[in-house]
Parts: structure tokens; sequence; C-alpha cells
């Protein structure tokens, strides 16, 4: 795309140039990156973002703390404008919520398509219907060799994903999720 050609044009310009890395070069270094994970297993699978799990919610809730006090302790020539920063700090709080939880949703409908595919592939049939999205969802990092048994399991004692998850012995990988 026109985006992908301009950043690698930009970082060909930056090698030539003699940028210090801490400049330009950092772009760089994000796009011929890519993080190898170490083996997934039930205690690193989980995925953090800082920016956005830390940093932007401690920035947000910042916000909401100090437009509150601030509403609190205005004149009344300037309670709208306080009110409307309040407003705006409310809404930023509910953006972020759903900036993350929409990706989330369709994600999981992916894994669930997926995993039903696989599940189709090995027996011929659908996923029984007992099972739950969050289930499904724990199922995905079942080797192959465990997929099927652990099917029968959790949709028999009705297992949740961290019970699933514990269970799993050889994971299968999920580096491409969001």
């Amino acid at each position: 795309s026109n985006t992908t050609a301009c950043i690698w044009a930009a970082i060909e310009w930056r090698k030539k140039c003699k940028f210090p890395r801490g400049c330009f070069g950092s772009v760089a270094v994000i796009l011929n990156q890519t993080k190898k994970m170490e083996e997934q297993n039930f205690k690193n699978h989980g995925k953090l973002v800082k920016g956005f799990h830390g940093l932007l919610f401690i920035a947000i809730l910042a916000l909401l703390i100090g437009a509150i006090s601030n509403l609190i302790r205005t004149s009344s020539d300037n309670l709208y404008l306080a009110s409307l920063v309040v407003l705006i700090a409310i809404i930023f709080l509910i953006m972020a919520w759903f900036v993350r939880s929409f990706p989330l949703k369709a994600q999981d409908r992916a894994i669930k398509a997926e995993e039903n595919l696989r599940y189709y592939v090995n027996t011929g049939k659908l996923f029984p219907k007992e099972l739950k999205v969050a289930q499904i969802i724990a199922l995905r990092f079942a080797s192959d060799e465990e997929f099927l048994p652990l099917v029968e399991k959790a949709s028999k004692e009705n297992l949740t994903n961290k019970e699933i998850k514990m269970l799993i012995k050889n994971w299968r990988a999920d580096v491409y999720r969001v």
C-alpha cells in the first residue's frame, strides 16, 4: 500500500542520513522487529499492552478526576465549561472501553468460527451446542491431540475457560491475537 511504501522510503532515507536511533529510527526497529514470544503456556499466554491497558487508562482516569475536581471548585461563571470537560472525560472513558471491546468481540467470533471448522474437520460435526464462547476460545490453545478429548470434557463437565487452559499440556500458540 502507499502507506507502507512511504514508511519504507522514510526508513531508507533515515539510514542514508544517519539519524540517531531514538529519532526516526524507532519506526524502523518497530517494523523490522517481530517480537518472538517464548513458548506459550497457561502462565504466559495473557497479553497486556502497557500503552493501552496502563497509560491510556491512567490518563483518562486522571482527566476524569481532574475534571470532577474542577467542576466541584469552579465558579458559577465557569460551570458550563467545567461540566463539558467532565462530559468529555466520560466520553473518553466510554470510547476506550468500546475501542477495546468491539475488536475483542470480532476476534471471539473469528476464533469460534476457526475452532468450529477445526472440530468439523476432525469429526464431521459442528461443535456441541452446550459449549460457550469462552470455552471455545480456551480450546484454541489445545494441541490437535488434546482438542477432541477436551471438547468432550468441557461439554460434559461444563468446565470454565481457566479450567480448560489448565488441562492443556501441549499448547498451540496463538501469536496472531490482538
